[in-house]
């Protein structure tokens, strides 16, 4: 399952990209402005990153010459309004493999995205493919959880939100950086799909959902995964 990086400051275009690459079955990532893409480009593991240009705090060609600087060789597709070819020219100088000009039609956009897969060297991972807690075993490549070696369903929200946890481990994250960084919200939604789903994890995958060991409440803060 393929993962993205979309850096995009508009709301309407973040939420609706971010839905529609969900839906063709890519883990997406979000980021708002030009520091925050830099810092998770260059942090976390990703397959893509879809960059627009017009960002705050840094613009998109800053952004796409820190991600090259820091050695990171991820395929990036910036997004433009500008129509111009100088703007297009200076993105690819600076390191992007690909530019698509808003706005822009759907299905260009995938080709450019599948595409830009194909060609892309194979990822090492950063984090293993398999893990195991307790008598659950994930393998995240396969998209495969078994509970001693029988099959357990998970909806993709579920799968990408525990695989989210096995990939910060120890680590508390609060309700609003799951709903950023999984479900790719605006942080200031309020809205308990984090708690539910969170709930329905416990279910499936403790011995005791209501005592959970694996996956904790952190009072005041929000959860974490301990294996």
């Amino acid at each position: 399952m393929d993962s993205i990086l979309l850096v995009e400051d508009e709301y309407a275009l973040r939420m609706t990209l971010g839905d529609r690459l969900r839906k063709e079955g890519y883990l997406v990532d979000c980021a708002v402005d030009g520091e925050e893409g830099l810092d998770k480009a260059t942090q976390l593991p990703f397959d893509l990153i879809i960059l627009d240009i017009m960002l705050p705090r840094r613009d998109g060609l800053e952004v796409c010459s820190g991600i090259r600087r820091s050695g990171v060789i991820t395929p990036i597709l910036m997004l433009t309004a500008r129509g111009r070819t100088p703007d297009k020219v200076a993105g690819l100088k600076t390191g992007a493999d690909d530019y698509v000009t808003k706005p822009f039609k759907m299905p260009e956009l995938l080709a450019r995205i599948e595409a830009l897969l194909r060609r892309a060297p194979a990822r090492v991972p950063a984090t293993p493919a398999v893990y195991e807690f307790g008598r659950i075993r994930v393998d995240l490549r396969g998209t495969e959880v078994l509970r001693d070696g029988q099959g357990i369903s998970l909806s993709a929200r579920e799968f990408q939100l525990l695989r989210f946890f096995l990939e910060h481990q120890q680590t508390t994250l609060s309700r609003e950086d799951l709903l950023t960084r999984v479900w790719g919200y605006d942080a200031s939604t309020f809205t308990r799909t984090v708690d539910v789903h969170v709930a329905s994890l416990r279910q499936k995958l403790e011995d005791d959902s209501r005592q959970p060991r694996h996956f904790v409440t952190v009072q005041g803060l929000g959860y974490k995964f301990r294996p």
